[in-house]
């Protein structure tokens, strides 16, 4: 079940919210560093990620589900990118966009992979797709401090499993927010120093998973996994005067067989 779109905005203006935005943005930008001149679709709540792209991408749009609701996105731009869809009936023709990113939707939507599908429908041929979804290890998937303590959490078996099922190659992963689930002053001012040691120490256990995974399109097989042989016949050339109204010709014993010339007759 997805948030209201309200408290996720709530949320990511507090302090908190900030931290976490810049703690799963780097990642983020580490895989994708410059998308200049290329489309960018964020679905669910990916507005504040999208962000560090507005003035890069060619086209950004920002794709928030019926059930969460959506805002006027960006705030500070008079023209809103934000549209109200179905997450898994996304209102856009085939192979639009160059880049995806999903931020609080597979965690919360009730068919996970119908919104991969639609996903991959929307782009284009060897198009990447960026998702961030709750660590079934981590401490913030059991804590109700973010909206990653909301939605449903995925191992990293299960979620490459599911991106496998939806014809994504997955191309990287990483983990991020690594310091305890708490609003704790002296803590979240040593996040960046909990970010590297728990890369180093536990890095299995960040709150969150951060997938980058590329669009596959496969080649048709034939049926049954055998390849079908087709007999293309050779032309054979006769010399004219030939090729109608020949007799066989009868071989004789210890000789060869007489051949027709063209011409003779």
């Amino acid at each position: 079940m997805y948030l209201d779109v309200v408290h996720l905005r709530a949320f990511y203006d507090l302090p908190l919210g900030r931290l976490l935005r810049g703690l799963i943005g780097t990642p983020i930008r580490k895989m994708w560093p410059d998308l200049t001149g290329q489309s960018l679709l964020g679905v669910g709540y990916a507005g504040p990620f999208m962000r560090p792209y507005l003035d890069q991408v060619e086209r950004a749009i920002c794709a928030m589900p019926a059930p969460q609701g959506a805002v006027h996105w960006p705030r500070e731009r008079h023209a809103s990118a934000c549209a109200l869809v179905e997450d898994a009936a996304l209102p856009f023709p085939d192979v639009f966009f160059d880049r995806i990113m999903l931020v609080h939707v597979l965690d919360h939507s009730s068919d996970p992979e119908a919104v991969l599908r639609e996903a991959w429908r929307v782009l284009a041929p060897g198009g990447r797709l960026i998702a961030v979804v709750p660590n079934r290890r981590g401490l913030w998937a059991h804590s109700e401090l973010s909206p990653f303590g909301y939605g449903r959490p995925y191992s990293g078996g299960q979620l490459k499993e599911l991106f496998k099922n939806c014809q994504f190659n997955i191309l990287d992963d990483k983990e991020a927010l690594f310091m305890p689930p708490t609003k704790a002053r002296f803590i979240l001012r040593a996040a960046r120093t909990w970010e590297g040691i728990g890369r180093r120490i536990w890095p299995a256990f960040g709150g969150v998973l951060i997938v980058e995974a590329e669009k596959v399109v496969y080649q048709s097989l034939p049926v049954n996994g055998k390849k079908s042989r087709f007999r293309v016949p050779r032309p054979v050339f006769i010399p004219e005067g030939v090729a109608t109204g020949l007799k066989p010709v009868r071989r004789v014993h210890g000789a060869s067989p007489r051949r027709p010339c063209a011409g003779v007759d």
